[in-house]
């Protein structure tokens, strides 16, 4: 069952830039690794504890919470992109048995899918909870699954121009494209999440106490040779930009000649970011937390 409001942001991630993801998912959890590292210091996951893990994407953070869970764990995955759950379940599979928590996966709209109520320790997500049509509602369905004092813990970006990594390349871009519509404050995306204190109201709207927003600051990897050839950092971080990164949605309809304009046009962007083989540029964060509170019959 998905929300009518979501359908937009279900049929994008099953389609062409799903299948990219998916493609691509090695390149983006390294990209991604010290955001992901720091999220789950802050989820704390405790041998036996059972998690969800919204929007899990292609499973990178759904494995390291199954293996700090161990065997006794449990963890929960959904998301609404069958290429990335497809290649979740296949990274899974290549686990040993009986070493991590048992995984449940499941391709379901997290806001509306029916949860098993009070079963759960945690609620995380890395980067998947901002492309709710309506994130009261869909918090307030995921607050029943937890159990009373259970926490929610995620990863959301901040305003775009506190993250080079997304900004600068696409800056290169837009003299190749046409103009984008500016999205609306607070409307489903990539920085749907990034007014912290709209956020720390719809999550005390859902029924969570003491919530809060820690900022995180981290440098992103686009991409390192293995040799620590910068020519070769270069194009793999300008392939990464058109492929999966900040510009992917801006180039998807675009033209083969407007490609490549763009690929020189990145590159020239990168240029100032390498250096001894790799391409880094900065990004920002929140970490948001909050508990579970008690929630009246209406709700």
């Amino acid at each position: 069952m998905a929300e009518p409001g979501n359908a937009d942001q279900i049929a994008f991630w099953n389609g062409q830039v799903g299948e990219k993801w998916a493609g691509n998912h090695n390149q983006l959890d390294h990209a991604f690794a010290p955001l992901t590292a720091s999220l789950l210091r802050h989820v704390g996951a405790q041998p036996g504890e059972a998690v969800i893990d919204v929007g899990c994407g292609c499973g990178d953070l759904t494995l390291a919470l199954a293996r700090s869970l161990g065997a006794d764990g449990r963890v929960l995955a959904v998301d609404v992109s069958s290429p990335m759950l497809a290649q979740a379940r296949a990274r899974a599979a290549l686990q040993t048995p009986g070493t991590i928590a048992p995984i449940e996966w499941v391709l379901e709209d997290a806001s509306v899918y029916a949860l098993p109520k009070a079963e759960f320790d945690v609620i995380t997500s890395r980067f998947g909870v901002m492309f709710f049509a309506d994130p009261v509602a869909a918090f307030t369905n995921l607050r029943r699954a937890l159990k009373p004092g259970g926490r929610v813990v995620m990863l959301c970006w901040r305003p775009m121009d506190q993250n080079p990594w997304f900004s600068v390349p696409r800056a290169s871009v837009l003299p190749l494209v046409p103009t984008p519509e500016p999205m609306p404050p607070g409307a489903p995306g990539p920085f749907g999440f990034a007014d912290s204190d709209r956020v720390l109201s719809i999550l005390t709207e859902a029924g969570f106490s003491d919530a809060r927003a820690e900022k995180l600051d981290a440098d992103l990897t686009l991409a390192q040779s293995p040799t620590g050839s910068d020519v070769d950092a270069l194009a793999a971080a300008t392939q990464f930009s058109v492929q999966t990164g900040p510009v992917g949605s801006l180039l998807r309809e675009a033209s083969e000649e407007t490609i490549a304009a763009a690929r020189v046009a990145i590159k020239a962007a990168l240029r100032p970011h390498l250096g001894d083989g790799r391409v880094v540029l900065g990004a920002g964060c929140w970490i948001y937390t909050a508990t579970a509170a008690e929630l009246t019959p209406s709700r």
